[in-house]
This record gives structure tokens, sequence and C-alpha cells, in this order.
């Protein structure tokens, strides 16, 4: 039910608002229809309309979100003349529908089709991107496919600027409509290169028109497919992708192509842009087909476009087999070129036969950029289908990129974005499915991060990923499962971190087991395994890591980053019945101080975090393999005859007298990664127990 307690007693009727919330909501949640919360729906009552806000989107708009706006002064509007130069007439526009908010101190910024809105003589109007009309909206035949096939049923209107100027053109186009069929309404608007409009006295209708415009437009687009199958085939010819690369070749490519933009695409001094990776079906047949790199680097299609992705991506030639070192060089001459020539990096990055890299200052961004991008694929296909792509000419597309609205919806997206003590950072937990592990990344997105969640327990790791972004929002963490014991596993995971963000700033390398037991009875697979998880593993994470970091350092010099071993205070001092897990910890601080030695001059930091006991983790209290139920086992706490007696023991060990925290030890991470001059060290956050020398 939605409530209309923040909306004065003078606010539209309930079963209205209702009506116009699910409408929102069923169109908004589909991709083909709505990309990057675009589009827009409005309801008109009496003499007010509610629109949706500027900033909103349709998937999940709540009643409060829609400003509420004077029907009186929307219409006066249309009869001023708001001056010939673009720049002046928009500022106007922008100031008088601002001026038709029936309740101002709520600060909210009407949509620019306000306008356009009011003049649908329907009740309900819904304004969408969607594929299926775009198909035809950038098309050069799409006028004539349009009205051929659906007569006086739709209004197309030729491409004009958005906000006042489409207005005008619509209700000339109304007026033409009305003296033609008597009609007041038609069934659908179609605007050039920009989407539709629908409007209806329900709910139903206005759906009912959606769906009819849909299925008309589907079949006029099968009909003329047919008709054009031969210069489709000639012009794409990519269907079998024969420029895609093998598995490997993919692999090798996108290990190095998403750290290099990460550095690249950014500015010195911020952090690292999020990357993230496409090859679906879609993008391959365009960057494996013949002829792609004209086809993309045509122009922009749709204000959209533009707004998300920015007018022109970067083409990139793809080159198995090249070494990195000069794949590198090549990117950073190439997105050097496209800044020269677009005063702006690209955010869209297609490389032939591999596919789309796509950027943003948040995962969020970068998917956004990423899907609005794809949706204009599937336009262009479908355009060249019945006849060719009609893209933006020049001053139109100048025009967007310096739009006021534009760079209002663009400083609210960066509002949104958080801060963080990691904000901006790409970080890589192991063993993050449960306990300490898990309250690290908890932490780490809190402070803003990305993080990936990687463990053995796949499973684990994925709904713990699925919980924080849930919380957080979508893309801001992810599962992986990973065995840092098995160079090959580790790999992969490396690899579907840079799929996802383009690389990382900091490995937290936590996965550990403890098996203790007297070196007179201890299996040797106990040993081993001790070995190979807390000592190996860490050696295996950062072999894996070390190229991806190297990478990011070389394209932008000025950049650190961070590796952080979470190791013990058992790596500090020996540990009686407990030498096997010791003594992996003890060889993990001699990896760490070798590993700075060499990585420092790739800028990457290593250091390890040595805590104290965490009692109230599994690895102490799980009933049955806890710390505290071996201890007691094994004899190992003289007079201990219950677990909370072995608990006890060690509590009145420690100066402080608890355990450590997850808190204690997030403090030492963030001390970590602001430092810029400490690599190497051990630092003990054990509360006095173990000091250093």
């Amino acid at each position: 039910m939605v409530t209309t307690t923040q909306l004065p007693a003078s606010a539209a009727p309930t079963a209205l608002l209702e009506a116009l919330v699910e409408l929102s909501h069923s169109y908004g949640s589909d991709p083909e229809l709505v990309l990057a919360g675009g589009g827009n729906t409005s309801v008109k009552f009496d003499d007010h309309m509610l629109v949706k806000g500027s900033g909103t989107a349709l998937a999940d708009i709540r009643a409060e979100d829609f400003v509420d706006l004077d029907r009186a002064a929307l219409q006066a509007l249309l009869e001023r003349d708001l001056g010939t130069s673009r720049d002046e007439r928009e500022a106007a526009f922008k100031q008088a529908v601002l001026a038709a908010r029936l309740y101002p101190e709520r600060a909210q910024r009407p949509s620019v089709e306000a306008v356009l809105h009011h003049l649908m003589p329907g009740r309900f109007v819904v304004h969408l991107h969607a594929t299926w009309v775009n198909q035809f909206s950038c098309c050069r035949e799409g006028r004539s496919l349009v009205l051929d096939n659906l007569g006086d049923d739709v209004i197309w209107i030729d491409l004009v600027d958005p906000g006042f100027a489409l207005a005008q053109a619509l209700q000339e186009e109304l007026r033409a409509f009305t003296g033609r069929t008597g009609k007041d309404c038609p069934r659908a608007v179609i605007m050039q290169n920009h989407g539709l409009v629908v409007s209806g006295a329900t709910r139903q209708e206005t759906t009912a028109h959606i769906e009819w415009l849909s299925s008309e437009l589907r079949a006029v687009h099968d009909q003329a497919a047919k008709e054009h199958a031969d210069k489709e085939r000639a012009a794409a010819g990519a269907l079998s992708h024969p420029g895609a690369l093998d598995e490997t070749e993919v692999r090798a490519l996108v290990n190095v192509i998403g750290p290099a933009l990460r550095g690249l695409l950014g500015r010195t001094g911020e952090p690292l842009k999020v990357v993230t990776f496409d090859d679906s079906a879609p993008v391959l047949e365009l960057v494996a087909g013949e002829g792609g790199c004209a086809i993309a680097m045509g122009g922009p299609l749709s204000p959209d476009q533009i707004v998300y992705c920015r007018s022109f991506p970067l083409w990139v030639a793809a080159r198995p087999g090249e070494p990195a070192v000069d794949l590198k060089a090549r990117l950073a001459a190439a997105v050097s070129e496209h800044t020269g020539t677009f005063q702006v990096p690209p955010t869209v990055v297609l490389v032939q036969g591999l596919g789309l890299f796509a950027s943003g200052s948040t995962w969020a961004d970068a998917d956004t950029a990423r899907l609005v991008y794809i949706d204009a694929i599937k336009v262009m296909a479908g355009a060249r289908r019945m006849g060719g792509v009609q893209y933006l000419p020049d001053d139109f597309r100048s025009f967007i990129e310096h739009w006021e609205v534009e760079s209002y919806r663009q400083a609210v997206k960066a509002a949104a974005a958080g801060t963080g003590r990691v904000a901006g950072k790409v970080a890589l937990v192991t063993g993050a499915a449960q306990g300490f592990g898990l309250e690290i990344a908890q932490d780490l997105v809190a402070q803003g991060a990305h993080v990936v969640l990687s463990d053995v327990n796949a499973a684990g790791a994925r709904e713990a990923a699925a919980a924080l972004s849930a919380e957080r929002g979508a893309g801001r963490a992810i599962g992986l499962p990973i065995d840092v014991t098995a160079a090959e596993s580790v790999a992969q995971a490396v690899h579907q971190v840079v799929r996802a963000y383009g690389g990382l700033d900091l490995l937290i390398s936590n996965a550990g087991v403890l098996r203790a037991a007297s070196v007179k009875t201890q299996a040797e697979g106990d040993f081993d395994l001790s070995t190979a998880v807390n000592y190996k593993g860490y050696f295996l994470c950062v072999q894996k890591v070390a190229p991806v970091l190297e990478i990011q350092h070389e394209v932008r010099p000025d950049y650190r980053s961070d590796i952080i071993q979470i190791n013990s205070k058992s790596g500090l001092e020996g540990s009686n019945k407990n030498f096997a897990y010791a003594g992996s910890k003890f060889g993990g601080i001699g990896l760490t101080e070798s590993f700075a030695l060499e990585l420092v001059s790739d800028g990457v930091k290593v250091n390890s975090i040595c805590p104290g006991n965490f009692f109230d983790g599994p690895l102490w209290s799980d009933p049955n393999m806890g710390l505290f139920a071996q201890y007691l086992r094994t004899g190992k706490v003289p007079g201990a005859t219950t677990v909370s007696d072995v608990k006890h023991f060690y509590e009145s060990k420690v100066p402080m007298g608890r355990g450590c925290t997850t808190a204690d030890v997030m403090k030492a991470i963030y001390y970590l990664v602001d430092q810029v001059y400490e690599t190497g060290q051990a630092l003990p956050v054990t509360g006095g127990q173990v000091m250093l020398h």
C-alpha cells in the first residue's frame, strides 16, 4: 500500500498515486524499456500534475518522489517567448518549470519533460526509451516505416531539442493530429532518436497502448528485416563471431587491459576507476564482426548514450600474443589521442574480437554505462536490419554534452556515491564467507570499498556478498570460490575480479586454518594443511595479484596499492602444542618482508597484521573444531575441565583483559592503507600480550 504521509492533504487521491507508483515500478524494472533510471511517468488530477522527479529511478520511485506541479503555470509557459538562443531558452525554461512547483520547499526538481506530460491528453503518461522503439527512432527509414504501417494511430516527431522545443513540437503535432483525425490523443508518440510517449485515461489503457505498439512495431521490424536481409548479411556477417578470440587469449588480454584502463581513465590523485568487462553475444557481434569500428564510431544515437557512455567509444585493435608492455603502451597512446580529440577520456572501450570495457567511479556507474551501450548496440543492429542507422547530428550531440540538465543528474549521482576511508577502492578478501574474514569485508564495504568475498565455501561467500549488495548497493560486493592452496583456483578468482572491477587496490590475505596438537602426535596431513593454507596460500595469492597491481602502478605512477596478510600473534612468538600454525605464521612474516622488498618498485606496500586471540570467532569458539575445544581435548591448559575454563585462561593472559575484535583489526588495516611510508611490517594488535622489542 502506498503511503501519502509525506504528501500534503491536497495531493493526489490515494488510488491514483498507487496506480502511478505501480505503473512506474512495472516499466522501470524492465531493462528493455528503461535503463539508467531513465524514462518518466506522471498523473493528472484537478489542476495538478505529479511527475517523476529528476534524479530518481522508476524502478524504485516512492510516492514522495513525484513533484506536484501547477498545470496552469505549465500551460502559460508554452505561450511564452523564451528567446532564440539555446542557452537562454533552456535557462528560462528551467526556471519556469521550477516556478510551477506547488511545494518548492521540498527542493525537488521535476523531469525536464514535465511540459510534454502536461500536453498529453490522458490522465496517465509514460515516457520510455524502449529498445524496440528506438530501433525505429534511430533508423534512417524509421519515420516512413512507422507512419506507413501504423498510420494515424501514431505521431512521429522529428529530432528536436528536449525540454521546451520538444514540448512545442508536440503541441503542434497534437493540433495537427486533432485537425486531421478529429481525435484528441494518438495511441503513441514516437520521437526520433529519443523514445516513445503513451498516455491513457487509466493505468490499464496506458498499458494496453504500450502493448499494442510493441506488437505492431515488432511485426514491422520482422518484415523490414526480411526485405533488407541481403544488405544485412553483407554489412554484418558476424553471427558466427569469426573474429572472436579463444579463452586463453581472452584471459590474457583482459588481465592486462582492465588494470591498465583503471589507471589510464582516471585523474592523478583520485582513486582508480572501476572497469567492468562484457563479452556477451550482442557485444561480440559488434566487436568481432566486419565493419564494427565504423558502426561504433558513427556517433551516438540518443541523449542517454551521450550522458552515460559519452558520445564516442574508444576502439582498440586486438593483437593476441602481443607483449604486455607493448599493449599497455598502445592503450596509453590510444586513450591520450581519444582524450585529445574529444576533450574527455572514453567511458566505453571496445576491443576488436574481445569485448567491451565500461568505466565509472563506482561499479554501479560502470555497469550503467555497460548496459546503456549494449542497448545502443541492439538499437544499431535493429536499425541496420531495417535500412541503416540514424546517428545524432554534431550540433545536437554538442548540445546534450553541455546540457545543464544532465550536469545536474551527474551531480545527483555523484552525491549518492558515498564516502569512507577506502571509498573507491576494490578489495579482495580471502576466507570471507564467515567469521573474521566476513566481518573485515563488511567493514570495508561500509567504508566505501567494493569488496570481493572469496572462500573455499563458495556458496557462503556468494550469500554473504549478496546480502552486502542488497544493503549497500548493487555490485558493492561479489562472492567467488577460491582454494588458496591451488594456483589455478587463485588465478581464476583474480581473473574474475578483473572482469568485474578491472583490478584491485587491496588484498587481504585472511584465509587460514589451525590444527593444534603435540609435535609427538600431530598427523602429517594436518601439518601439511596448515602449511598449504597459511603459508603457500599467502604466496599464491600475492603471486597472482602482483601483475595486476604492477600494471596499475605503471600507468599511474602516483598510485599505491596494498597487500595485508592477517597473520597472528603466533607469528611473533612460539605457541605450545600449536607449532604447525605458529610455524606457518612465522613463515608468513618472512614472506611479507621479502614481498615488501621486491614489490615496492611496483607501488605495492606489503604488511602483516598480527592479531591477538579472536575469541568470539568460529576459529576459537566453534563447539567442535574451535581452539577452545581443541585445547581442552589436548590438555593444553592444565586443570581446565570446560571450554569456559580454557577461555578464561586465555583472557587472563591479555593485559587489556579481553580478546581481539574485528574493530581492533580494522583500525590497523586502515592505518596501513593510509600510510605512504610503511611496508614490510608485522603490526601487533594483541592488547599488550605480545610486545615488540
